[in-house]
């Protein structure tokens, strides 16, 4: 790496107030941030984990069923519980009673105020405060909370992201209790706060937000499977729900660093940085040790996680040096949507405690891995289980045939739809690039349920290939159950032995959007074999067999084409993806056209998803948010490259032409090539900047679209080009005259 500052006293985490490792003076922020990270010391003391055990923390901070139970009426405790299992609709006589025992709750916990917490179309959570507290005029104050406060609140409904649902004139919107996501304690070292989730709608009732359109698609979900569950004898109604449970990936990098750097500051990526000498090539990362202070960090994250009921599982590091994984285990899809808000506040909040900067953005160092959040995804209920799981034997469990068949259609037929709703200007760094799953949306589903769906096709399944037995030949090894079929971290939809996993979800996004379309499309599809099957039968329990083997067959005819168990990045899938007519949209401004196609529109309008209206609004808040960020990231770039890249140049030219003139005076030979060089990069600086200048002047555009389809094709390569000299010109540059905290130095340095 470039050469390490000297140590000095004062520069960590630990150091007194008011000092500062970037007010050095002399000396460029960067070597003021690696001496400062290389003088780190942790400035709060180690967890007394054995005081209390991590697994006493679980929910204590939530007020789930047992809180509900030990303190509602037995009445009141049924309806709720009946409108959380049951999906039935809440009686507002019992908000008053819960709104008292959850204050009554928060209190104990030493909370102050609520908050009703909602997912506004910004993709990030917010929160409104309101205290418990009212003043009696008597020089004192009582603590209420009644049940209207609890069902409803009112922030601002213009202020956020409406797509032109809501003018700036027209204000008011409605937060509403959503129950079947429990409210919560939020800790901070001077207080607490109760914390309500909740759906976030105008005052028209459009949806402002993730989470209504969620409800809504698990509400279609569940309908048009019980129609599928009846076919087969299952009468009981149990709430059919979808259940998902993201994987983070997340780096680490010291704060330090961080400050150091305007563009992770404002754009969350790097806009420059060389390739550094080492990188992932030697694969020493990933599910390495994890390092000391990061596994500090980890053990804090889970503990916090733990009480407010988020079931983390797993940690590891991941492929790229600096980068790690948490993941939890399954939940109902609007709890886990709720909790992985949660989850990556949590990330950031503790990272600061340990010194350190957590990004999420799913690509913040160009060449080196970037980060996805990969939804796995199920369906199931609690009589039948999962209803993706299936079995030892898939050719005889015709229930589960019929429920992946419907994924399979619905997944083909709406491609365009899934790759739209993981489309924004981060992902598009990290789609199709050979760590990633390509822009082709296609199905993984292993050498087992192919080869049954081939039969199938063929005319009847008779045979499932067993899972078998994996013996490695050391004889203290004990033989292993084998899986029936690969994995592949290429596909972008796999099937991974009893659920799907959308690998193309991007790490900094929210997992509604993706949530809602896998609902819905699977709701549409089911509607499609249930009403076949129904036609077909007639009410004839024997007619079924005959009837499935015709609708399955019907399906990978028609729909087969989406299945691919190869290679997802090589050039020949692409040429292949083509001639099988799957679409491949490389970028957000090909991708979320999509959302406004007759067919998607009609979706969403059906199964009372989304609205016209409001699907509409989604495509000019998404459209604007990727023109904005692109903005953001080409005033960065000229700015940098302006203000520290360029005089670190020019200071470095100058001493370079000077020591030239200087020789040559004393009649010394010498190689003037890297001055050469670095002058002909500089004008290359120069010019490339000036032309990325002109054109965010000379442009202005009203159509969003064709702003976002101008920034692709002008802007961004625009911004490239600036970083093709600047990235050069970094590996030429004297080490204490270049500004940038560098890659090596951010990836490597803990």
């Amino acid at each position: 790496m470039k050469s390490t500052a000297e140590s000095s006293s004062g520069m960590g985490m630990g150091s007194p107030a008011g000092s500062s490792p970037l007010a050095s003076v002399g000396r460029t922020a960067r070597l003021a941030a690696i001496s400062a990270v290389t003088n780190y010391k942790p400035s709060n003391p180690p967890m007394n984990f054995m005081e209390t055990p991590t697994q006493n923390l679980f929910c204590a901070n939530v007020f789930h069923k047992r809180e509900m139970k030990e303190r509602l009426p037995k009445n009141v405790y049924k309806s709720v519980i009946k409108t959380i299992e049951e999906g039935t609709k809440l009686d507002p006589e019992t908000a008053d009673v819960v709104a008292a025992a959850m204050k009554d709750w928060a209190m104990e916990k030493g909370a102050t105020h609520y908050a009703h917490v909602f997912y506004p179309l910004t993709g990030f959570t917010a929160e409104k405060h309101d205290s418990f507290f009212t003043p009696t005029g008597e020089g004192t104050a009582i603590a209420e909370f009644s049940g209207s406060q609890l069902i409803q609140g009112e922030p601002d409904g213009s202020s956020f992201p409406t797509g032109g649902i809501r003018q700036t004139f027209e204000a008011r919107g409605y937060t509403i209790w959503d129950v079947t996501s429990p409210a919560y304690i939020l800790e901070n070292d001077n207080g607490t706060t109760l914390c309500i989730p909740t759906a976030f709608v105008s005052w028209t009732g459009e949806a402002l937000d993730k989470k209504t359109p969620v409800l809504r698609s698990m509400q279609a979900l569940n309908k048009h499977a019980q129609r599928i569950l009846k076919l087969f004898g299952h009468s009981d109604g149990a709430l059919v729900s979808s259940t998902a449970g993201p994987e983070q990936e997340y780096f680490l990098i010291d704060r330090n660093f961080f400050f150091a750097r305007p563009d992770l500051i404002n754009a969350g990526r790097t806009l420059f940085g060389a390739k550094p000498p080492k990188g992932q090539e030697f694969d020493d990362h990933y599910f390495g040790a994890i390092p000391e202070r990061v596994l500090a960090f980890m053990f804090e994250v889970e503990r916090e996680l733990f009480k407010l009921g988020i079931p983390v599982k797993t940690r590891h590091n991941e492929v790229a040096p600096g980068q790690y994984e948490i993941a939890p285990i399954f939940e109902s899809a609007n709890i886990a949507t709720d909790h992985q808000q949660m989850m990556m506040l949590t990330l950031r909040k503790v990272a600061e405690k340990y010194g350190m900067s957590c990004l999420t953005h799913e690509k913040p160092f160009a060449g080196v891995n970037g980060s996805g959040k990969h939804v796995n995804w199920s369906l199931g209920s609690k009589s039948q289980g999962n209803l993706l799981d299936p079995g030892d034997t898939p050719h005889e469990n015709a229930q589960f045939l019929v429920f992946c068949a419907a994924v399979i259609r619905a997944v083909h037929k709406y491609q365009g739809l899934l790759r739209s709703v993981v489309a924004s200007a981060s992902n598009d760094h990290r789609l199709g690039a050979n760590e990633a799953p390509p822009a082709i949306i296609s199905i993984f589903l292993g050498d087992q349920l192919t080869d049954v769906f081939e039969q199938i096709k063929a005319g009847g399944a008779n045979s499932s290939i067993p899972r078998g037995t994996l013996t490695v030949g050391v004889d203290t090894l004990p033989p292993l159950p084998k899986d029936a079929g690969d994995r592949n971290r290429t596909s972008p939809f796999a099937f991974t032995g009893n659920r799907f996993e959308f690998r193309a979800v991007g790490s900094n996004q929210s997992i509604a959007g993706p949530l809602v379309a896998m609902n819905t499309i699977v709701a549409e599809s089911l509607d499609y074999c249930a009403t076949k099957l129904e036609e077909a039968t007639g009410g004839d329990p024997a007619k079924l067999n005959e009837s499935l083997q015709k609708l399955l067959t019907q399906i990978v005819a028609e729909h087969g084409s989406i299945i691919f168990n190869g290679d997802g990045y090589s050039e020949a899938w692409h040429k292949e993806a083509a001639e099988r007519g799957l679409l491949n949209l490389k970028t957000t401004a090909d991708a979320l056209p999509a959302l406004k196609e007759p067919a998607v529109e009609e979706l969403f309008k059906k199964y009372e998803v989304l609205s016209p209206r409001e699907l509409e609004s989604r495509l000019e808040i998404y459209l604007e948010q990727y023109c904005k960020s692109v903005q953001v990231e080409a005033n960065l770039s000229l700015e940098i490259a302006r203000t520290m890249i360029f005089p670190a140049v020019v200071r470095y030219q100058n001493e370079l032409a000077s020591t030239c003139a200087n020789l040559k005076f004393l009649g010394y030979e010498f190689d003037t090539d890297t001055l050469d060089k670095i002058t002909t990069l500089v004008k290359g600086l120069q010019d490339s900047s000036t032309a990325l200048e002109n054109i965010l002047k000379s442009h202005s555009g009203t159509d969003l679209q064709a702003e976002a389809e101008f920034i692709r094709d002008t802007v961004i390569p625009a911004m490239d080009a600036i970083r093709v000299y600047a990235d050069e010109l970094e590996n030429l540059v004297a080490d204490d005259l270049w500004p940038l905290p560098t890659y090596q130095e951010m990836l490597f340095i803990r």
